[in-house]
């Protein structure tokens, strides 16, 4: 980085002006540095010392590329157009660059907010007639043979001609008609002066041949490389000669960036994109038919995710070796779900992200259950939605990857390891907000949608348009394709990457009930933290520069020291309020059935829990919906009676929570079923049965399907089996039989399934899209600790005998100066600077003003840190007084 942008005070200009990055940063108050500081977290992590390390902080490549992937399309081309300009440039030829010769309104217009952000943001510094680009930024999207700029624009004359002979030169300048000079840099000055020249460079075109104005056409918007043969062509030849194309290197020519920019009207790009594009409505519909729409989606997500976990109530499918759920058994869970694996795999990862389910960490590890999603099912509907939600949207896990190949070649499976996308969060939390500037029950089309976003982060996700290879020239005085003309492989991932997202947030919206018909509910604009009315669009904010023109009239910012909010509590606020706007809107449980006389029973909406979870043990789910469909059958029956119901149970069950009578034919198949059940008696034996009823004993011995079993008669009741008694159970049962398992003392066992939970587990941690975004109280701090130090180090100093020491060089005095000079300053409340070595053995210099000297200890102010510490005399090296003049 160069040594102007960070070099200390005293290189100020006499007129005032800045002349470093540390020098403007030194100008601004403390409200633009928190504005820096939170537009560009990175900085302060850790806090800089100083001013001049802040500045060479934010000139390092690491912090200027995410700047640049930060800005809006507008904003980017302003930095590439200041990347283009001379060095530096007013504030006049940028609007020349960004607006052209016609001086596009919207442009001229659009042209203080995007240079405000960079001046924020710390890109760009200096007043307007002297406008300069962060050194590392230039060289990032400055055009080069290696990495071609994004405005299609190639070097000057002065660069394309740094290696020419003086002969050539002065050949071109008499061929271009000017006289000849007595060096090639006036030579040089005086062609590119010619090309920047309207009225001459008409001139001079106007005698070219209209082939040669055709290979200039071609050129002029980029890529400005072309390949010539050893011997070009008439109209080839004829460009050569006035210097319209120079050679780069063997059978390779470019158009100069004067020539192109003059053909170009003036203008740095072909297509300039002041204002965003707007989001397209593609319909609208009443908001209370989206807030309906919108619930009923809820509730089915709610129920969706309850049976997920029901489905794996006693033990989930096991973990993979390296992680996650294998295929076959989510496309076990797709068909228990009655949902393709992609939506399948989109719940499995919504309940592991709302900390629901889990792996359980035994030896056989398997998924389960969380006690957390015991607690969640006690919550009112609403709630349980309002956690699912929240959870979706700060979540960087991305399910719609699964089943994509990793860097490794290895397939991604769901619940396992790399699947997060640390922009997620950020993709859904802008494609809701850009839903919810729409009118209320308005649709967006996700053509606009993605375009919006694009603009918005135009290199987010992808290779800096200056980090990809130029490509070699094509054809004769053809243009080249460089790179960023055509994006690499990698580029196209992480641009599709981020547009899948914001695909797959519309999608998984509408699948959690935050949209209906593809429009923002209301609980869904509260669960943003936005007001119930829709806002008009607004603009985007305008944010002031370090020294902006007299006619940029930006808007302000808050005050650095308003206090920022907890985002959490931020968030669980939102939360409750989009669970109470939601709760209304919900369908009541119901505490009633249908029953029907094919052995169906009909939920009309949906059951209160004790009725669903009894009725989910009586009977199997034949279909779901609006309606929900249970089938009474034999097996579901006895499944009932195995958990400890009785006949007379059941009856009273159905009895109690149906609205019409109890079908005969349902009556007549719980009797038979508990007639038979229990009828036949297993124990250990290793397994015996037992029965009153020798003649049944002696059926089941005839039967060849008892074959494997082992069995054979101990009593005439009692047959005892080679098998454990669970072994036995299930092969009666497979026979017809209505066995029941009983003790050692006799009783009948009571088999309940046992629901199976993991230890308590969190949910998974999104991983952070970079540093965190500061908050006030640490801005305050760190803003408090960079300005001390920098008065640390660039107050002016002088040491004891008079002279003024330079900055940056630690005083030197004896031990008895030190002290007898402490001594004083206690006396008088004079600030001092010492030089000061800590445990480490690291070197600091610091202005500290002295309170207290005894025992060999100074406990002072110390301006540097801004608060009172000791100082062990012996670690200080030496102690000056400030000069006169110090600020």
């Amino acid at each position: 980085m160069s040594t102007e942008e960070h070099a200390p005070t005293e290189t100020a200009s006499a007129g005032g002006a800045p002349r470093s990055l540390a020098e403007a940063l030194r100008g601004r108050d403390d409200r633009s540095l928190a504005v820096l500081l939170r537009a560009r977290p990175d900085l302060i992590t850790p806090v800089p010392t100083d001013l001049t390390q802040l500045a060479t902080r934010a000139g390092t490549r690491a912090s200027v590329v995410r700047a640049l992937e930060r800005l809006d399309r507008f904003a980017l081309q302003t930095a590439q157009a200041l990347a283009v300009a001379a060095d530096p440039a007013s504030y006049d030829e940028l609007a020349s660059l960004l607006a052209g010769d016609d001086a596009d309104p919207a442009v001229t217009a659009a042209l203080p907010r995007a240079l405000g952000t960079l001046r924020d943001q710390a890109l760009v510094w200096g007043p307007e007639n002297r406008l300069r680009l962060v050194r590392t930024a230039r060289e990032l999207l400055a055009p080069s043979p290696q990495h071609p700029s994004p405005t299609g624009l190639g070097p000057t004359v002065a660069e394309a001609t740094a290696g020419m002979s003086p002969g050539r030169v002065q050949e071109i300048v008499a061929a271009a008609g000017l006289p000849s000079t007595h060096d090639s840099v006036s030579a040089v000055a005086a062609l590119a002066a010619l090309f920047t020249d309207r009225r001459r460079m008409a001139a001079l075109l106007a005698t070219a041949p209209p082939e040669s104005l055709d290979v200039l056409t071609r050129l002029v918007w980029g890529p400005p490389y072309g390949q010539v043969t050893a011997n070009p062509a008439p109209h080839l030849r004829w460009l050569l000669d006035r210097g319209l194309l120079l050679p780069t290197a063997p059978g390779t020519v470019v158009i100069p960036r004067e020539v192109a920019l003059r053909l170009r009207s003036g203008r740095a790009h072909r297509e300039v994109q002041p204002v965003p594009p707007p989001v397209e409505a593609s319909g609208t519909h009443r908001p209370q038919v989206v807030d309906a729409t919108a619930a009923g989606q809820a509730y089915t997500a709610l129920a969706t995710v309850e049976e997920l976990l029901k489905d794996w109530d006693e033990g989930g499918p096991g973990v993979l070796r390296a992680g996650g759920l294998s295929v076959r058994d989510l496309k076990r869970t797709a068909v228990a779900l009655d949902l393709p694996e992609p939506v399948a795999a989109f719940w499995v990862e919504l309940a592991y992200a709302a900390g629901l389910l889990a792996s359980d960490g035994e030896a056989d590890e398997r998924y389960a259950a969380t006690p957390a999603y015991d607690e969640w099912l006690e919550l009112p509907a609403a709630e349980r939605w309002a956690r699912l939600a929240t959870a979706w949207l700060t979540a960087t896990r991305t399910p719609g990857v699964i089943g994509e190949r990793d860097a490794k070649d290895r397939t991604l499976s769901a619940l396992g390891p790399g699947l997060d996308r640390s922009a997620a969060p950020e993709v859904r939390h802008r494609v809701l907000a850009l839903l919810a500037g729409l009118p209320e029950g308005t649709s967006a089309t996700p053509d606009s949608v993605l375009a919006r976003l694009h603009w918005e982060r135009p290199t987010r996700g992808g290779q800096h348009p200056q980090q990809a290879p130029a490509q070699p020239p094509q054809s004769q005085a053809a243009p080249a394709s460089p790179a960023n003309q055509q994006p690499s492989a990698r580029s196209r991932q992480g641009e599709d990457l981020r547009a899948r997202i914001a695909r797959w947030t519309l999608s998984e919206a509408e699948s959690l009930g935050i949209t209906g018909r593809g429009a923002l509910s209301s609980h869904g604009r509260a669960l943003l933290g936005l007001p119930d009315e829709a806002p008009a669009p607004a603009e985007l904010p305008e944010t002031p520069g370090d020294k902006l023109p007299a006619h940029h009239v930006p808007l302000p910012h808050a005050p650095a020291s308003v206090s920022a909010p907890d985002p959490v509590a931020e968030r669980a606020a939102a939360a409750s309020r989009a669970a109470r706007l939601l709760a209304p809107l919900l369908p009541e449980p119901l505490d009633h059935v249908l029953l029907q006389a094919d052995l169906t029973a009909v939920a009309p909406g949906p059951l209160k829990r004790p009725l669903a979870d009894m009725l989910g043990v009586l009977a199997d789910v034949e279909s779901k919906g609006g309606a929900t469909v249970y089938r009474f059958t034999p097996g579901s029956v006895r499944r009932a009676l195995d958990a400890g119901r009785s006949a007379s149970d059941l009856h009273d069950f159905l009895t109690a929570h149906s609205r019409t009578p109890v079908p005969q034919p349902l009556a007549y198949l719980i009797d038979d079923v508990a007639r038979r059940h229990g009828h036949l008696r297993i124990g250990a034996a290793s397994a015996y049965v037992r029965c009153d009823d020798d003649a049944m004993l002696s059926e089941i011995l005839a039967d060849k399907r008892s074959q494997g079993l082992g069995l054979r008669r101990l009593a005439p009741t009692v047959l005892a089996a080679q098998t454990d008694p669970a072994t036995l159970l299930d092969g009666l049962r497979g026979m017809g039989y209505a066995p029941a398992a009983e003790s050692a003392e006799g009783d009948v066992l009571i088999t309940r399934a046992h629901a199976r939970r993991t230890p308590p587990r969190t949910a998974p941690e999104p991983v952070p899209d970079g540093p965190p975004a500061p908050d006030d109280t640490l801005l305050g701090a760190a803003i408090r600790a960079i300005r001390a130090g920098d008065l640390a180090s660039t107050t002016p100093r002088r040491a004891p005998d008079g002279p003024a020491a330079p900055p940056g060089a630690l005083p030197r005095t004896g031990s008895a100066e030190t002290l007898a000079t402490m001594q004083a300053a206690v006396l008088t409340g004079e600030a001092l600077w010492i030089g000061y070595v800590n445990a480490e053995g690291s070197a600091s210099q610091r202005v500290i003003a002295p309170v207290r000297v005894e025992g060999g200890f100074v406990t002072a102010y110390d301006h540097t840190a801004d608060e009172v510490r000791t100082f062990p005399l012996h670690r200080i090296t030496g102690v000056a007084e400030l000069a006169d003049d110090a600020t």
